[in-house]
């Protein structure tokens, strides 16, 4: 099983026999809390509903316990906690723009839709095979993407507000939610030519906001600071010592910047630039794992990571603000944050990818543009997915499990815009059908080589830099789109 299922039994354990002043203190498992406190009362509930299945799964000592009780439990947990999810997806659905109707239910937006984000490849593996409660989390952060496509606007902050709290990754998409908030309810009306109108500025709705903030950050922050350990609990959720990249490199611009730090160290081993004895044997036999020193590139820094991040993310925000498109530019914005902070961002897990491609989803259905960026982004997306499940016995399950959902992914879209343009060029096609030799070489032929040995890294280094180009060509992509669309009168005044 995967060490996400140990986590979560740990935390269990942890919040059903422990204080609340120890939640954050305990640390018996190297898997120590490091969720926010909405999560850890979700344990908690949760505990003392394990505790009729199987109580030693609440021990705190049983480390690595995994009675088929246990097992039981925990998966079956997370497939009741889906039924937020598979709600959410219908209240998405009722936002989609409904001008494309067909008479074939199959071929509607709405039923294409609901398919793309239930049978979702990457959420599936994430949570039902690999393990965890994304499909919960998602949950709560596609029922406020839909309240706020609703004008349900102080619906969709509360939800934010509360998913912040329960797992703070989401973070990296909050200037999309602050700033449309302030464009759309703050500011209650626009000028015929689009622009502002400044005195339409609203201090009760800036209020109301504000308390609802407040309010949800004091019923989950609040008993930490009574007891003072706020600083213990942030150092939890801000775990900067792990290093920039995880023990596998997420598929992003990191990934590419270590893959070009090792391949400038072999050029100058063999051209006698580098003196061998100084360099650590680590950095040309395995990935990047807890704190690293660059080889010949400069080392990174968190704050260079966060400096990055905000550079990035600052042209879609702008673009909300000064070009809006109400809840179509909302979520461009949405995915362009989401993606920017997984191209920048420290020590970035593969499944943050999944925050970008589930509310893209919604974009992919209203234009082919979009389209074609979505299949890029997901096909690289979830394939970078694959070191997660490494077994032997798992490896048809996740080729016939991406097979399915990436054929139905392409055959959707292009009968819903067979209209229109094809919705991938020559060039990305060719790209994307490399997937297939590249995971031959990695699971077959690579084991098989003397290589093997010396570079056991290879596989993932490969795969995860292969992906980064996908991920980094579909994200630039989407950036051209959303900053040279023009945006016609109709539409600003809306």
């Amino acid at each position: 099983y995967s060490t996400d299922f140990e986590v979560h039994r740990n935390w269990l354990a942890i919040t059903h026999n422990l204080p609340l002043s120890q939640w954050y203190y305990e640390a018996t498992s190297e898997w120590t809390l490091d969720y926010p406190p909405f999560f850890a009362w979700f344990e908690y509930a949760l505990s003392h509903v394990a505790k009729y299945f199987d109580p030693k799964m609440l021990v705190i000592e049983n480390l690595n316990y995994a009675s088929r009780a246990t097992i039981f439990f925990q998966r079956f947990s997370v497939i009741f906690t889906d039924i937020l999810f598979i709600y959410a997806v219908r209240e998405c659905c009722r936002c989609v723009n409904g001008k494309r109707a067909a008479k074939d239910i199959l071929e509607k937006p709405t039923f294409i839709l609901a398919v793309l984000l239930l049978w979702n490849f990457g959420l599936l593996i994430v949570d039902h095979i690999h393990f965890q409660y994304n499909g919960f989390l998602f949950g709560l952060m596609l029922l406020s993407v839909a309240r706020l496509c609703q004008k349900r606007y102080l619906e969709g902050a509360l939800l934010f507000a509360v998913l912040l709290h329960f797992k703070h990754i989401y973070m990296y998409v909050a200037p999309a939610y602050g700033i449309y908030l302030l464009r759309s309810y703050c500011f209650t009306a626009n000028n015929a030519d689009g622009s502002l109108k400044w005195r339409s500025f609203s201090f009760l709705h800036v209020t109301l906001l504000g308390l609802i903030v407040c309010l949800v950050s004091a019923l989950s922050l609040g008993p930490f600071i009574v007891l003072g350990q706020l600083p213990q609990v942030i150092s939890r959720l801000f775990p900067f010592k792990r290093g920039l990249c995880h023990a596998y490199w997420a598929p992003n611009f990191w990934a590419l910047y270590n893959a070009m730090d090792k391949a400038l160290t072999i050029f100058g081993l063999k051209c006698n630039f580098l003196d061998t004895t100084k360099i650590p044997k680590a950095s040309m036999t395995g990935g990047l794992v807890q704190e690293f020193q660059h080889t010949v590139l400069p080392s990174v820094t968190p704050l260079a990571t966060l400096i990055c991040t905000f550079i990035s993310i600052l042209p879609s925000v702008f673009c909300l603000w000064f070009k809006p498109q109400g809840p179509r530019g909302f979520l461009q914005c949405l995915v362009l944050c989401a993606l920017s902070s997984f191209m920048f961002g420290w020590h970035v897990h593969e499944k943050a990818i999944l925050l970008a491609i589930l509310p893209l989803s919604l974009l992919a259905v209203q234009r082919a543009k979009d389209a074609g960026i979505y299949l890029i982004l997901t096909t690289t997306g979830h394939f970078s997915l694959f070191p997660l499940l490494f077994t032997p016995p798992e490896l048809p399950i996740k080729i016939l499990l991406m097979l399915l959902f990436t054929v139905y992914s392409f055959s959707s879209l292009k009968s819903l815009f067979r209209r229109e343009r094809p919705l991938l060029n020559w060039l990305e096609t060719i790209y994307l059908v490399q997937l297939v030799p590249l995971e031959v070489f990695c699971e077959i032929v690579f084991p098989l080589t003397p290589w093997k040995q010396h570079f056991p890294f290879a596989p993932l280094l490969l795969t995860s830099v292969y992906c980064a180009l996908g991920v980094t060509y579909a994200w630039l992509k989407l950036y051209v789109s959303v900053l040279t669309e023009r945006i016609s009168v109709r539409q600003k005044a809306e």
